[in-house]
């Protein structure tokens, strides 16, 4: 018996966490579609943007329906172990399951069209050089937005700051490039050689690769256990009720 309380108390435990876990993304995902001035909505707005990004800029729907989920099944899970429900147990187990089979099949997804994720990087790419050559300087929103993005990653451009070169800041400022590509190269502000904001956030995804396997794997872990817990004390109270 005091294993079987143990395991409930785990049970409550994990899917607390879980619940708060769900209740923290659907309030992001809610911010990521109620703020007009996100990133993913300064992409919308870049003309030309490639139309398979439209997927990726649903992600604020994306972050809602996930929080939504973690909410159900950790209120199943706390509910279910601390109520001894059956039903609820099992509607757990089957959430958790499915979950997991989606996982392991968008990570075969990943490994298999990983070119196609390169093709689509090279566009959005274009297409953001592009739009500060055309806007930037020039359009109040662009600009903005560039500039926001640019002093939170410490970045200039998308490639580099050449990507400024013809841009309509460029040509009214003397050749030069903006103050945010120039935060540690005092007035000189003409150096092509200064790190874009997309290599950089693919260094930093580079250099975390272990930390986000990791982490996946972690998490995949953490679901087989729930899994595992959710059936035993489903067999116990099943058992204990006869």
């Amino acid at each position: 018996m005091g294993c079987f309380q143990f395991l409930k108390f785990m049970m409550f435990a994990f899917n607390g966490i879980i619940f708060l876990a769900g209740v923290a993304i659907l309030g992001v995902g809610i911010w990521v579609k109620v703020d007009s001035g996100s990133v993913l909505n300064f992409l919308g707005k870049i003309d030309n943007m490639p139309t398979e990004l439209s997927q990726v800029l649903n992600v604020g729907y994306l972050l809602i329906a996930v929080g939504i989920l973690l909410v159900i099944i950790g209120f199943l899970g706390c509910c279910g172990a601390m109520k001894e429900s059956k039903c609820m147990l099992l509607l757990f187990f089957i959430i958790v399951l499915l979950i997991f089979i989606a996982e392991v099949a968008g990570a075969v997804v990943i490994l298999v069209f990983r070119p196609l994720a390169e093709e689509l990087f090279n566009k959005v790419g274009q297409a953001a050089v592009n739009n500060i050559r055309q806007d930037y300087g020039n359009n109040t929103d662009v600009t903005g937005l560039w500039n926001s993005t640019m002093s939170t990653f410490k970045c200039c451009g998308f490639y580099n700051s050449s990507d400024f070169v013809g841009s309509p800041y460029y040509k009214s400022h003397n050749n030069k490039f903006p103050p945010q590509c120039c935060l540690n190269l005092g007035s000189a502000c003409t150096d092509e050689t200064i790190t874009g904001c997309f290599p950089k956030i693919r260094k930093l995804i580079d250099d975390n690769t272990a930390a986000i396997v990791g982490v996946a794997l972690g998490i995949a872990a953490l679901e087989l256990c729930a899994m595992a817990v959710s059936m035993i004390l489903y067999c116990r109270i099943k058992s204990e009720s006869v």
